[in-house]
């Protein structure tokens, strides 16, 4: 889908599940799993610090940054969402919008938004 700004996005958890409830219920299930494995979660995550986080990408989009291909995601773990961006690429095979991830790398602020680049990541099922 494309917003009118030069970039492409796909989304996820927009309206309505099948019975009804809002699809807040992920996010619910999300922050359980997080607390019985004990992982750090998004809103713990310190900045600039290593850190291992696991979510769902909520959505993908290709942004150019300074003409250049930025490739980004929005991980979410029900705690709170970290904007992951790979610079220099397009796409990246099996990163797309409802997929569980592992990153890890160093989590920032850039213009008021938490952010993650080029960090290391692990496809989940």
């Amino acid at each position: 889908m494309s917003t009118g700004h030069g970039e492409r996005r796909r989304s996820l958890f927009r309206g309505r599940g099948r019975d009804g409830q809002l699809v807040d219920q992920h996010i619910s299930d999300l922050r359980r799993d997080h607390g019985a494995i004990g992982r750090v979660t998004i809103a713990e995550a310190p900045d600039r610090e290593p850190v291992e986080l696991f979510g769902t990408l909520r959505a993908v989009t290709l942004a150019p940054r300074g003409g250049a291909p930025a490739l980004q995601a929005e991980l979410s773990d029900g705690t709170g969402v970290l904007t992951l961006i790979w610079l220099g690429r397009r796409s990246i095979r099996g990163i797309a919008a409802g997929r569980s991830i592992s990153v890890s790398g160093r989590a920032g602020v850039q213009d008021g938004v938490r952010v993650m680049f080029n960090p290391r990541y692990e496809l989940r099922p």
